[in-house]
């Protein structure tokens, strides 16, 4: 089954045209919005495999967006902005998006992070084993879903990457430069601070839950899945 569908969410006619038409090149079916109080409504009708979505937009900005889609759906989701401070990154990282990319956009590289993106996160569906265990919490590759006793907490593609690479060896360290190698597949198309910024958004995710402390960092090297109430 192939996963082209692209939702584009930017109120730039322009800027979405280009990006439209440079998709359009990849077999890349695509959508943009019509009208901007109706994003989710539309988002539901076009049922997308991915979502490129701008920040300053009209009515309601694309922090409301990206929270209002994760109500319903855990598929990815790239942030563009001409904003690309690094309190907009981390922002729109807290807010559940997977990526960044900053305006204007290069379109070779928006290219390869969306071909990488949906590989790593439709393919790792794929996988005969789509229940991982480690002490009594549990990951589900499929769902996105991280459970121990009652507690369940929903997770973003990225996010579930991240802990199937630590459940995999856990209580072993996996180095950021594998992380990043097997995520985003090449250190160049990610700025440094996002795996940084993925890391932390899970902890407080994992704890907020009441979760044991999971993820714990190997200065300088990288992570360790190591279970403790520290």
């Amino acid at each position: 089954m192939e996963h082209n569908k692209i939702f584009i969410v930017e109120d730039d006619e322009k800027i979405s045209s280009i990006i439209q038409s440079e998709l359009a090149k990849w077999q890349f079916q695509t959508a943009g919005v019509n009208d901007f109080q109706q994003v989710l409504q539309e988002f539901s009708t076009f049922q997308p495999d991915l979502v490129l979505l701008d920040i300053s937009l009209p009515y309601f900005s694309g922090y409301h967006w990206c929270q209002e889609i994760r109500k319903q759906s855990n598929l990815p989701v790239i942030f563009l902005s001409s904003a690309n401070d690094k309190m907009n990154i981390l922002m729109a990282m807290n807010m559940g998006g997977d990526d960044f990319i900053a305006k204007p956009v290069d379109l070779d590289l928006l290219v390869a992070k969306i071909q990488a993106i949906l590989r790593r996160t439709y393919t790792f569906n794929d996988q005969p084993s789509q229940l991982l265990t480690y002490a009594e919490v549990q990951l589900n590759l499929l769902e996105g879903e991280l459970t121990f006793q009652k507690q369940l907490v929903k997770l973003t593609p990225t996010e579930t990457k991240i802990l199937a690479l630590l459940f995999a060896t856990p209580e072993k360290t996996v180095t950021r430069e594998t992380i990043m190698e097997k995520l985003w597949e090449s250190e160049e198309f990610i700025s440094q601070n996002t795996l940084t910024v993925n890391i932390t958004r899970l902890r407080k995710k994992i704890q907020a839950a009441g979760f044991p402390h999971l993820i714990h960092t190997v200065k300088g090297v990288g992570y360790t899945l190591v279970k403790s109430d520290e």
